[in-house]
């Protein structure tokens, strides 16, 4: 059955610039020529004010069991023919880009609206674009990470970084981020999450995420809070392995719920799981994404989510380890899993879930319920209006003017100034030596703002080194600048820090970003002053430190 709304739905999506392809004007919507249903074909009563969602029961109720469980998947794929075979075999309610799908703005446009004009039914086309350390958008406008935007503080800051990545997202026809991550990260040690969080305090990071859902939503993106139950106190990264988080449930009340709760309550559309096990909230040793005791009776009962719950990658090694591919997908789905993102084989996932759907394994119930809250997003981001992207139009609002001066301005609010020792900084005036990752770029941002870099630590008043991750091989390279003033500048996770004992001054980034660079190379400057607060603890500067200069 082909799916149309009789009533267009007004854009209300409000962007840094004019965004195309939004689905707010009729004429933009489905047509003839994208294999759009004909006027009467859809539901008596389209999504339209008044019956948002009206519409959606009766039309489950006409699909096919196989167009159903199509709807729950959403692979990966290696160019368009590959893609259209799968929506004519498993019509598949959606695709996730990677790198290799997107070369510039208009292609992507061009490929977004190929991909919507072969199915019947809109496409939710997502992607994993965090910024910071996780993107996946090759030509997007460049924002620090989430611990950057904790660091500023400021609900603004990461609402407007949202709504210019889904501005410049919805331009090329993606729909759907899998961001903000909503993890509190706790342990310095964590391999898989640390910048990626927007901090150690439960809640700066509501705060920080419901302003980032915002930003998204009102971009005409759905937004996805992760990794649920709350992937922030790891040691071990779920993409090889299968973590194990021993927090109880009074614990996880405290720290790992609230992001998730005010996620809830900022009516975010879709919340992914975590491949971790909790032994605290279910004993069974299965991973979350497969226990329908966090699932259901947590993501649902106790936090009454009433949006789409999706798979963190089957691929990973966390949702593998216990049981096969076609086992995992039929059992995340009765666990209360609705979106099943990249399973390893299409084939193998598709048919293990309609044999079970068919057979009553997995109920009719629990199938119409998770199609039905995946159509209810599609809806709600206006899918069934328009999903056409201008391509000409792409170039002009993907890294707009605009949207690269908020990259700018964000990155300077999160600039941290945790030590200086005697005044080192600011540091204009004084002859530098750069060293450490990514210091031609900081030099350039130097003499920009006037600083005048020299090429050697003999003829330098002050040296600063960048680290990014280096961990304990930071204080060696610091007591080999110890003949000058050193400055040590954390680009990355600013536990870096802690092995900084012996420098003059400290800050960190979080990111090591052109934007981020721009920022630093300003402040150690002096043209801007450092605003920023540690949003983590270290062992060596508590949650909140964050200097200025006088």
């Amino acid at each position: 059955m082909r799916v149309r709304s009789s009533l267009a739905i007004a854009a209300t999506a409000v962007l840094v610039l004019p965004l195309a392809g939004c689905g707010g004007d009729a004429k933009a919507g489905r047509d003839e020529s994208s294999g759009a249903p004909k006027p009467g074909k859809g539901p008596a009563a389209g999504p339209g004010p008044g019956t948002s969602g009206a519409w959606i029961a009766g039309h489950v109720a006409e699909m096919s069991v196989r167009e159903k469980v199509g709807q729950l998947f959403v692979p990966t794929f290696s160019g368009p023919s590959d893609a259209r075979a799968m929506i004519k075999k498993y019509h598949v309610g959606g695709f996730i880009y990677f790198p290799g799908n997107m070369r510039t703005p208009r292609q992507t446009a061009a490929l977004s609206n190929a991909l919507q004009q072969a199915s019947k039914t809109p496409l939710l086309i997502g992607v994993d674009e965090e910024q910071g350390i996780v993107t996946r958008t090759p030509f997007i406008t460049r924002f620090p990470g989430n611990m950057a935007l904790g660091a500023t503080r400021d609900p603004r800051d990461g609402r407007e970084a949202a709504r210019v990545t889904g501005a410049e997202l919805r331009a090329v026809g993606i729909n759907q981020d899998y961001a903000p991550v909503a993890d509190v990260n706790v342990n310095p040690r964590n391999p898989v999450i640390g910048v990626r969080s927007f901090g150690s305090d439960p809640a700066l990071v509501s705060r920080m995420l419901r302003a980032a859902i915002a930003g998204y939503q009102e971009a005409g993106v759905a937004a996805t809070a992760k990794h649920f139950p709350g992937h922030g106190d790891t040691a071990t990264d779920s993409h090889t392995g299968l973590p194990v988080i021993k927090h109880t449930r009074a614990q996880w009340d405290k720290l790992d719920a609230p992001p998730f709760k005010a996620a809830v309550a900022q009516n975010v559309d879709a919340i992914m799981s975590a491949h971790i096990v909790v032994p605290g909230l279910d004993r069974s040793g299965d991973p979350s994404t497969l226990s329908k005791t966090v699932l259901t009776g947590l993501l649902r009962g106790a936090l009454r989510f009433q949006g789409v719950a999706v798979t963190d990658s089957l691929q990973m090694a966390g949702a593998r380890k216990k049981y096969g591919d076609g086992a995992t997908a039929v059992r995340a789905v009765n666990a209360g899993a609705d979106q099943l993102l990249m399973p390893p084989s299409l084939s193998t996932a598709y048919t293990a879930v309609l044999k079970a759907a068919e057979s009553g394994k997995i109920p009719r119930r629990r199938l119409d319920e998770a199609v039905s809250r995946i159509l209810r997003m599609k809806e709600k981001r206006g899918l069934f209006a328009g999903t056409r992207a201008d391509p000409r139009r792409a170039d002009a609002i993907v890294g707009a003017a605009a949207h690269r001066a908020a990259a700018r301005r964000v990155a300077e609010h999160a600039v941290t100034l945790v030590r200086n020792q005697g005044g080192v900084l600011p540091a204009k005036g004084k002859k530098v030596f750069v060293t450490g990752p990514n210091a031609s770029a900081l030099a350039s941002a130097l003499r920009k703002n006037g600083v005048r870099v020299v090429p050697s630590l003999g003829v330098a008043d002050l040296a600063v080194l960048t680290t990014l991750d280096s961990g304990s091989a930071t204080t060696g390279r610091v007591r080999s600048l110890a003949s000058k003033p050193v400055v040590v500048a954390a680009l990355g996770r600013p536990y870096d820090l802690d092995r900084a004992t012996k420098a003059r001054a400290a800050l960190a980034t979080y990111s090591s970003g052109p934007a981020a660079l721009a920022a630093l190379g300003k402040v150690v400057a002096g043209g801007a002053k450092p605003t920023g607060k540690l949003p983590v603890a270290t062992a060596s500067f508590p949650y909140g430190q964050g200097l200025s200069y006088r």
